[in-house]
């Protein structure tokens, strides 16, 4: 992990205002803390290898002591290799003047090379197309304009195949050669994921035919390693009628449907993804988040999968959960999408954090992954408003969050709120009353670690919240425990509010430069200090600012 810098602060308490009471119970844990949040993905898998994607793939690997899950799509698109917004291609299959297939890994190698090197792992989408293979090859490469309506983007890469039998000896020879060139344990660990998004424009083929596709990609896959992890169809969000018709009859083609490959009964299934998206807007000249319409896909999907019995047990990943849907969507064209360089981009992961758990734990679930679609943009202007995690290698506050998350482990505890607001309430119209001030806290030996925020949908100025955190239930022989304060806010660990106090320069100096990646990076609010325990209880008066976040770690 990054060096964490510190910065002296001090923070004036609200006059005024009653204390929102957290409280924390050392002594009763609710489930474990599982790393969730070590899943990205992007669209355009060659930045990977840019100078500034290899950097922020290092910082992503080193997030946390578990394996962090790359995923990209495009990975068997044709082309050369030249990156662009919402596109990107390896080549991976050609054929002769013979019809005969000619396979080259070199780009897919430079890719997963550039995970494995960094210590990450390849969370394997298998798309899209191949000219070659692809039922209508022409138009091929799409063009995507900011603002436009590019309704030609969806082109040849998105159709089914000419030909499913070259199809599945493609994917076949790819994980035979991701194992050779890896190692059978290595590849094990991989997640294969069928597609992407089968139930709009990126599939121009029917849900029968994607059934289709994935039973003689998963053949492929199958037989290539009996034990690695297939699964899918990672649809967009089931709130929507559609795509909750079409992931429930995916999951019965794969319990009981004839299998197209084998002609035998239901299909291999390992994991079961789909997406969960928010959807913000601008309101009266500010943005508002729609943390409801993501919270609500993440549920309806939990209740579909759980609907089935065979299935109900298996591993969830939401492959993309974000705020809205389109990451290379700049805020300067689309305005709802401004919350993306200052606190609230994270305030809101972390409340949406604690909500999937909830979520799971309420429908008895698996959740595995919650994958955030961001990554960097290379060669676009500084703070440009994409849905990234960098801007030009400076780390935007964002990132700063996962970082928290990385340095919690264990079990989560039972934590309650004054100001905490029902999940029911969330699912049905957000957090649009009064602001939410909650906490999501871990603990294992000798350790807690709690993350607390005070949000709102609205991004509006709003006061700072007196709290009292309260932990109870620690240990008898913790007299004092040593309390480490991680903050972001709009002067902590926020790059974005130091390149605006700059001037916004569009090419910063190297002095400038390098203030800017030291305020990209983590840093506490204050020195660490002691705190003495009394009765097995700790009090702590805090103050947290709106649309912030903050980590308390105690130690003993």
């Amino acid at each position: 992990m990054r060096a964490v810098c510190f910065v002296v602060f001090l923070v004036i308490p609200v006059l005024g205002q009653e204390a929102v009471s957290i409280r924390v119970d050392a002594s009763q844990s609710i489930g474990s803390f599982k790393p969730i949040y070590t899943y990205f993905g992007y669209d355009e898998p060659n930045y990977t290898y840019t100078r500034n994607g290899t950097k922020l793939i290092g910082e992503l690997a080193a997030l946390s002591s578990t394996s962090v899950y790359i995923r990209t799509h495009f990975l068997l698109a044709s082309g050369d290799g030249t990156p662009g917004l919402k596109w990107g291609s390896t080549n991976a299959y050609t054929e002769d003047a013979a019809g005969r297939p000619i396979y080259d890994w070199r780009i897919l190698d430079h890719i997963f090379d550039t995970y494995l090197y960094a210590g990450a792992k390849p969370f394997v989408e298998i798309g899209f197309m191949p000219q070659a293979l692809s039922s209508k090859p022409e138009p091929y490469r799409p063009t995507w304009i900011p603002g436009a309506a590019n309704k030609d983007y969806s082109s040849g890469w998105s159709y089914p195949p000419r030909d499913y039998a070259k199809w599945e000896e493609l994917v076949y020879r790819w994980v035979r050669h991701s194992i050779e060139k890896y190692g059978q344990r290595q590849v094990e660990s991989w997640y294969w994921e069928v597609w992407n998004e089968p139930d709009i424009s990126y599939w121009h083929g029917t849900s029968e035919e994607y059934d289709k596709l994935y039973d003689y990609t998963a053949a492929a896959v199958k037989r290539a390693l009996s034990s690695a992890k297939i699964g899918g169809p990672a649809v967009t969000g089931p709130s929507s009628a559609s795509a909750a018709a079409f992931l429930r009859q995916f999951l019965e083609h794969c319990d009981h449907g004839t299998n197209f490959a084998s002609g035998g009964v239901g299909a291999p299934l390992d994991f079961v993804s789909y997406h969960a998206k928010g959807h913000p807007s601008v309101v009266e000249g500010h943005v508002r988040m729609g943390i409801a319409k993501q919270a609500e896909d993440a549920d309806r999907g939990f209740q579909i999968v759980h609907s089935f019995a065979k299935f109900r047990d298996l591993p969830i990943v939401l492959s993309e959960s974000d705020p809205e849907g389109c990451a290379a969507c700049s805020a300067r064209v689309y305005p709802p999408n401004a919350y993306r360089n200052g606190t609230l981009y994270p305030v809101y992961t972390a409340v949406m954090l604690k909500s999937i758990f909830e979520l799971a734990d309420r429908e008895h679930i698996n959740v595995a992954g919650m994958l955030t679609w961001a990554f960097e943009f290379e060669d676009q202007p500084y703070f440009d408003g994409f849905r990234t995690l960098a801007t030009n290698g400076v780390d935007k506050p964002v990132l700063n969050l996962f970082r928290m998350l990385g340095l919690m482990r264990g079990d989560r505890l039972k934590t309650e709120s004054d100001s905490r607001i029902s999940m029911q309430t969330v699912l049905d119209e957000g957090v649009r009353g009064d602001p939410y001030v909650d906490a999501l806290a871990v603990a294992r030996d000798h350790e807690i670690s709690v993350l607390g925020w005070n949000y709102h949908d609205d991004d509006l100025p709003g006061p700072s919240a007196r709290v009292r955190v309260t932990v109870t239930g620690l240990p008898r022989n913790a007299k004092r425990v040593l309390l480490r304060q991680y903050r972001i806010d709009e002067t902590h660990s926020n790059s974005w509010t130091v390149w605006k106090r700059m001037g916004s320069p569009e090419q910063p100096s190297p002095e400038q430069y390098a203030a800017l990646e030291a305020a990209g990076d983590l840093q506490q609010l204050n020195s660490p200090q002691w705190i003495a325990v009394q009765d097995a209880e700790l009090r702590l008066d805090l103050t947290f600012p709106r649309q912030s976040v903050s980590l308390l770690q105690l130690s003993w």
